[in-house]
């Protein structure tokens, strides 16, 4: 991702701090290869303009992924994607089961058999990736 490319559609919401929502952010751009290992990524400033957040958000957004080796940062060189295949495995992980643990949530008031969830997610999964193949196939 270059700079000022795929900033514009992270969309925060009210409900968690927005210095969490970047780190996720930065998490999905990564599992989806929009970020790679050792890819340079924006200063701390100017992430705040691209974002539209204060600098000091940003900052302690960087310091948050330093901590968990998301990111490294070497004296004053620019701070980039960790090329450790470990961290990079365990972003993955824990977004996928973030996301099952809310999805598992959700349905369990329903009380559905466990099939005929497998069924329709797989129905679903693939409904969406076709529609998204097609999205990217316009867009090119």
């Amino acid at each position: 991702m270059k700079t000022g490319e795929g900033w514009e559609e992270v969309a925060f919401n009210s409900r968690d701090p927005v210095y969490l929502q970047v780190v996720r952010h930065f998490k999905e751009q990564i599992v989806t290869g929009k970020l790679e290992a050792g890819q340079v990524i924006p200063s701390r400033r100017e992430l705040g303009t691209l974002l539209k957040i204060n600098p000091n958000t940003a900052q302690r957004a960087y310091k948050e992924m330093e901590e968990r080796h998301l990111i490294v940062t070497e004296g004053n060189s620019p701070s980039r994607i960790t090329r450790d295949e470990d961290v990079l495995r365990t972003i993955r992980s824990e977004l996928l089961g973030e996301a099952v643990e809310a999805f598992v949530a959700s349905v369990r008031k329903i009380d559905a058999p466990l099939d005929e969830l497998l069924d329709l997610v797989k129905v679903k999964y693939s409904e969406n990736k076709a529609e998204e193949e097609m999205r990217n196939d316009r867009s090119q």
